[in-house]
């Protein structure tokens, strides 16, 4: 029918806008953020983009869940704002007419949102851990910064100091290292000249012509060595990240039919994203209502918190589910199907806008007329 084609264009025309938007709003907040920590020595400067597409990656099915939700909230307040819808009822028409538009919008949605939280969300989060991995090991190379004091490490951290680095070459010139160990040991290096540089699975820093002390502070045991050449360890080979591991990389595959509560949870969580997208869409429909005497903002915030409710909710289910306090298929059923009952019956009460928002409650119950 004409109104189905009318209305999913615009609510398409509408999607692109939203989903660019959102899109857009969390890769540039993401993208600060990430700055800064470059900025600061945190996070290497050459790894912010890949770390951005990684991070949008993860948040693309809330991305399309907000879209479809936004879109058609948006499109069915202006059919009441501008008194569509009312016109549509005193015709004789249901509501439920427009269920099946919209589910020609909602679907494809839903389909997208499973194929990125099944496939893509589990490879690319090995990816993020495997690029996170390499991140460690090529801290001490990649994110030097000449004339600045900068800690690496975890087990062993040193403290660098490198007056003239090229990081093509890896050679450094005027180094200044210090190293602590567990006994409170201090090791201080200092050398002409240096090169970062890969051996076997090692990272490894060949210094030159300097001098090595060692001893504890306020301690009067001090050595002092001087060297023409020394090899220091900084870090070895990168290692691939076991998918069975992390519970976000692991296959969904392997999910079903999982004994373990945490990866049940994340099954949950899986499922629950696409099936939401349907379920938010037909929240709209009612929640989209609105009196142009009472105002606009009544409906808009019921509509956030709706949204809320339904997301929190969802996420306690599934920390439930992965602590074993809930088992799944109850988890992974009721919320939607009590999301999808509450949709009904505002369906129900919004189908009589002439009456009194109670009035109407009680005959979507099965009550009577006053």
């Amino acid at each position: 029918m004409v109104y189905q084609r009318k209305f999913i264009k615009e609510v398409s025309q509408t999607a692109v806008g939203v989903f660019v938007l959102l899109l857009a709003t969390l890769v540039v907040v993401q993208a600060v953020k990430l700055l800064g920590g470059a900025a600061g020595g945190k996070v290497a400067a050459d790894a912010v983009a890949t770390l951005v597409a990684f991070w949008t990656v993860a948040l693309m099915p809330i991305v399309l869940i907000l879209t479809a939700y936004i879109s058609a909230l948006t499109v069915f307040s202006r059919y009441w704002r501008d008194s569509e819808m009312t016109v549509w009822l005193s015709s004789g028409l249901s509501l439920y007419g427009w269920i099946k538009p919209l589910m020609a919008f909602a679907v494809p949605f839903a389909l997208l949102t499973a194929l990125v939280s099944m496939l893509v969300m589990p490879w690319a989060d090995a990816r993020s851990h495997e690029f996170a991995e390499v991140l460690k090991q090529r801290q001490d190379t990649s994110m030097v910064r000449p004339g600045v004091f900068q800690e690496f490490g975890s087990s062993t951290p040193r403290v660098y100091f490198v007056e003239k680095f090229d990081a093509g070459s890896g050679d450094a010139a005027n180094l200044f290292i210090r190293e602590q160990n567990a006994q409170g040991r201090d090791t201080l290096i200092t050398a002409e000249r240096g090169r970062f540089a890969e051996a076997g699975n090692k990272r490894t820093l060949e210094l030159f012509n300097g001098r090595r002390y060692s001893g504890t502070p306020g301690m009067a045991d001090y050595d002092e060595v001087s060297f023409e050449r020394l090899h220091l360890v900084v870090g070895t080979a990168p290692k691939l990240v076991q998918r069975d591991i992390h519970r976000r990389t692991v296959p969904t595959a392997k999910l079903w039919g999982n004994t373990n509560p945490e990866l049940r949870g994340e099954l949950m969580w899986r499922i629950t994203m696409p099936v939401s997208v349907l379920i938010l869409a037909l929240l709209a429909l009612p929640l989209s209502y609105m009196d142009n005497r009472s105002g606009r903002s009544y409906s808009l915030l019921i509509a956030i918190g709706m949204f809320l409710l339904y997301q929190n909710g969802l996420t306690l289910v599934r920390d439930g589910i992965s602590s074993g306090k809930i088992p799944l298929w109850p988890g992974l059923i009721v919320p939607h199907l009590l999301m999808l009952m509450l949709a009904v019956l505002l369906l129900r009460v919004r189908s009589q806008p002439s009456r009194p928002f109670w009035q109407a409650l009680r005959l979507a119950l099965g009550g009577k007329p006053a």
